[in-house]
């Protein structure tokens, strides 16, 4: 009864593809191909010691959540005790 009417599929135009041609790096008389960055091993230390740092203050502010959770669950459960009687 009811039909959409879908548009006719366009053809893509048709193009060639041309490989491209490349060439091989010369490879310079006592300098390396790869550039040389200069990070040291105090950078890499620092970055060690911050990761570290990190880790160990997330874990403390986990352990400090589980804690005052656990304070809340106990002195609850002491209010409505203490209301009951």
């Amino acid at each position: 009864m009811f039909r959409p009417k879908l548009p006719d599929v366009p053809t893509p135009p048709t193009t060639t593809v041309t490989p491209q041609q490349t060439q091989a790096p010369v490879a310079s008389a006592g300098r390396p191909v790869v550039p040389y960055v200069g990070i040291g091993a105090g950078a890499v230390a620092a970055v060690v010691v911050v990761g570290i740092v990190l880790t160990a203050l997330l874990a403390a502010v986990a352990v400090s959540a589980a804690s005052v959770a656990i304070a809340a669950v106990v002195l609850r459960s002491l209010a409505n005790g203490a209301h009951k009687r």
